[in-house]
């Protein structure tokens, strides 16, 4: 089972009450994947909310100017959000792809919302954290862009 401890070391949710906590520990549970696992795919519905304990996962989209898909970020540092989307109701803007045996936190993304949604003393800091991790990933999409024209 996830713990408040555990939670507190993750970006998304440090700061939060202990309460607050201990609510979202209870909509979470660990998993393991292994490499080549894919967690989801860019355009599917985004139902589930990761975050990263161990391992490292890369963030692909879809070119349409090629086959193959383009990398645009490699996540192997403890407690990075995958799969963001999940808390605005919207499909996935990419695929995530375990690079390596990972092991993460999958939270079901309505329940979490809900939650927020019900405790905006919590949503406001967690949805800042998202906003933040928004903007880095637009930021490294636009580098590795860049790099490819």
């Amino acid at each position: 089972m996830v713990s408040t401890r555990d939670l507190s070391r993750i970006p998304l949710f440090r700061g939060l009450s202990e309460e607050h906590q201990a609510a979202i520990a209870r909509l979470a549970r660990e998993v393991a994947c292994s490499e080549g696992d894919v967690l989801f795919r860019e355009g599917d519905a985004a139902s589930q909310l990761y975050i990263l304990l161990e391992g490292r996962i890369s963030i692909q989209v879809k070119l349409s100017s090629r086959p193959e898909s383009l990398a645009v970020a490699s996540l192997s540092q403890y407690g990075q959000l995958v799969g963001w989307s999940g808390l605005i109701h919207a499909n996935y803007t990419a695929s995530a792809v375990c690079d390596t045996d990972s092991r993460l936190l999958i939270i079901d993304a309505n329940e979490l919302s809900a939650l927020l949604r019900e405790n905006p003393e919590a949503g406001f800091p967690v949805m800042e954290q998202v906003a933040i991790t928004i903007s880095e990933r637009l930021r490294n999409i636009q580098r590795v862009v860049l790099k490819t024209l």
